[in-house]
């Protein structure tokens, strides 16, 4: 929204530059690091998939999708 020199208005007021805040470390929060994608990957390479992980891959095979995100569900807790 850009002000004018006028007093009244919904646009009133002082002109004035927005000011450029740096991102805070919250912002990032979320975000995968290079490093951490990395030591995932090669982790999921070596170690492969959980057994319910490979049924519920087998089940969406199949075309029971509604089946394999109650397993996934029960599985993780939600």
């Amino acid at each position: 929204m850009v002000a004018s020199s006028m007093a009244i208005g919904l646009q009133k007021g002082f002109i004035v530059q927005k000011r450029q805040v740096a991102a805070r470390p919250s912002a990032k929060k979320g975000h995968l690091g290079k490093r951490v994608k990395f030591v995932r990957e090669v982790v999921r390479e070596v170690s492969g998939f959980a057994p319910y992980e490979k049924r519920v891959m087998e089940l969406l095979k199949i075309g029971k999708d509604k089946k394999a995100l109650k397993m996934s569900k029960a599985r993780v807790w939600i």
